[in-house]
């Protein structure tokens, strides 16, 4: 794995050129370009708004001293924002060796660059959509804390380029193999968008009435931890939106178990996804 390692980080320049043609690519024939990775997680910012906080109230699970910077149109859409990113990250993953397959064959560097090129070039889409969050943080009042930039931001950072990275490598492998995967990741990403407490705090469910073991189970989903961290950054100061010990441990431990699954299927595969492609 060390020596893999090196090769990939000798060949980053490659990963580099695939984030910009891909980025190109994306925007060359569109009028509005770039504003399109703003706009989108915020008009579904405002739809989400209308529906589970004014029909659905889900803002009671918001602490209840009222006086929450950014209230519950910034806890939207500081979790939404991430989302938005892995979201295309999964969207993406089954694909990422396909999509490349000619590059592939012909190019004789390091297979794991081509999933690292879908993932850096999403986490270059979230670093676009940071505007829209600090309009919203500053119009709304919001609040940051040091230990929120210094240590949940760049843990929420690592831990979602450590997961969506071993997510791809996995799903990039696996579908070239059995097509399959491609639509049952397109369920599974809508499991998990309501299962990370994305739209809702995560108090809502655990004080609940549901079963303790549900709760568990709940709180296991590394995913939620994650963005529970991205949201920390501007509601450090309520122990309601931080994330548990259970949480934290899990969202740690998880991306790395996510990586190391997902690297070992990736090298495990190769050969007979080189076949394939």
């Amino acid at each position: 794995m060390a020596s893999r390692t090196l090769a990939v980080w000798e060949h980053r320049k490659v990963v580099g050129l695939l984030v910009r043609r891909d980025l190109k690519v994306k925007y060359q024939q569109s009028v509005l370009g770039y504003a399109w990775t703003m706009l989108e997680p915020l008009a579904l910012t405002m739809v989400y708004w209308f529906v589970f906080g004014i029909v659905l109230q889900a803002d009671r699970g918001m602490p209840n001293d009222g006086d929450v910077p950014g209230g519950y149109i910034l806890f939207l859409v500081a979790g939404i924002l991430p989302w938005t990113i892995f979201g295309s990250i999964l969207g993406e993953a089954p694909r990422a060796m396909i999509t490349h397959s000619k590059l592939i064959t012909t190019m004789k560097v390091p297979r794991e660059i081509f999933p690292m090129a879908t993932v850096s070039t999403k986490f270059v889409e979230y670093l676009l959509t940071w505007p829209v969050l600090l309009i919203f943080v500053f119009a709304m009042g919001g609040q940051f804390s040091w230990v929120g930039m210094f240590f949940w931001l760049p843990l929420a950072i690592v831990l979602t380029f450590m997961f969506g990275l071993g997510v791809t490598l996995f799903l990039s492998a696996v579908n070239v193999l059995l097509r399959d995967v491609e639509r049952l990741t397109r369920i599974l990403t809508r499991i998990l968008f309501y299962g990370s407490a994305i739209l809702f705090p995560a108090a809502m469910v655990l004080d609940s009435g549901a079963p303790g073991w549900a709760k568990t189970i709940y709180e296991l989903n590394p995913l939620m931890g994650i963005f529970q961290m991205h949201r920390t950054v501007w509601f450090s100061d309520y122990a309601e939106l931080t994330p548990s010990t259970l949480a934290l441990t899990s969202a740690v431990v998880g991306s790395i178990l996510m990586f190391v699954i997902g690297y070992w299927t990736f090298r495990r595969l190769e050969t007979s996804v080189l076949k394939e492609l």
